[in-house]
């Protein structure tokens, strides 16, 4: 169970990087905020996400007062947040009850933002498929697929794209390289509907002619692909304007965090990226890591920070790349 909601925050972390708002589900059975709820609301913070709209679920299973009651303590809690004016929405999702309040708020406060079409093609990929079925014959086999989110531009099929970091080279002397991978868009699809083009918004399965094995069981996952010669850089060491919380978010302790070590072991959450590093400076401010898988990242890009704790990583803090 351990294993599984570490595993749960990184997808969570990765998943919100696509998104211009969100939902955050409150339980109004329990008291408010449990320590999910905080370590999701940290994560809204850290991505800077501020058009949300708070959902305060199973309303019909207790009496109005105890509703009330919790209201008041998701109120209290967001007042120090960015979601101090995020609207909180009643609901029964068993019944149905309210949801076409729910959907009204979703449309004031979710605003589809505006994007520049012009701007050079780019997705973050969060899957990554073989769907070929075994004993597929060669002259039958499929490309491999991306699975992932435009954040700017628009995808057409037929465009070339390059795909980074890559893949893993072994150089001489145990040395290893990631190179970047280059392919052509054969086809575009969203919820099994057939694409000439797609658009920011939504997920976007990009079908390829990459050798399936290089994207079988999600090993293209966390990459970045785009128009070839316009995507950010591959870094194998970050330096990072660190800021610390407080406290540990998502224990029940709320433990204080100590600051960064000299080769400590921190988990980022980069985009659609989590990968391990080693850190080798540190300060209060600024904290310099070398990493164990490559990222691809601009300067200025946000980056959740956490902290192996009681065997778990444990959201800590966040940082911009410099």
């Amino acid at each position: 169970m351990d294993v599984q909601r570490e595993m749960l925050m990184a997808t969570m972390l990765a998943g919100a990087t696509l998104f211009d708002g969100a939902i955050l589900v409150v339980d109004a059975t329990v008291p408010c905020p449990q320590p999910q709820t905080r370590e999701h609301v940290k994560a809204l913070e850290i991505l800077d996400i501020r058009n949300v709209v708070v959902v305060q679920n199973k309303v019909e299973v207790v009496p109005r007062e105890k509703v009330l009651q919790n209201y008041r303590q998701i109120r209290e809690f967001l007042a120090d947040t960015i979601l101090r004016d995020a609207p909180i929405i009643p609901i029964s999702a068993l019944h149905r009850a309210n949801l076409d309040a729910l959907l009204e708020a979703i449309e004031k406060h979710i605003p589809t933002p505006k994007r520049d079409p012009n701007k050079p093609f780019k997705a973050l990929i969060a899957r990554s498929f073989d769907v070929n079925k075994p004993g597929t014959a060669p002259e039958d086999l499929k490309g491999g697929v991306l699975g992932g989110s435009i954040v700017q531009g628009i995808a057409r099929v037929g465009d070339e794209i390059e795909v980074k970091p890559g893949i893993r080279i072994e150089r001489g002397g145990g040395r290893a390289e990631y190179e970047p991978l280059f392919s052509e868009i054969v086809s575009l699809k969203a919820s099994d509907i057939e694409l000439e083009e797609a658009k920011p918004g939504g997920l976007i399965g990009f079908g390829t002619k990459l050798d399936p094995s290089l994207t079988k069981a999600d090993s293209m996952a966390g990459s970045i692909i785009g128009k070839p010669g316009t995507l950010p850089p591959v870094l194998t060491q970050v330096n990072m304007e660190l800021s610390l919380f407080e406290r540990v978010v998502g224990t029940v302790e709320m433990a204080k965090v100590d600051n960064v070590k000299l080769n400590e072991v921190l988990m980022l959450s980069v985009g659609t990226t989590a990968t391990l590093g080693v850190v080798i400076k540190a300060s209060r401010d600024v904290v310099t890591l070398k990493l164990r898988r490559p990222i691809c990242a601009e300067p200025g890009t946000r980056v959740a920070v956490s902290r192996q704790l009681e065997g778990r990583f444990r959201l800590i803090g966040y940082g911009i790349i410099k």
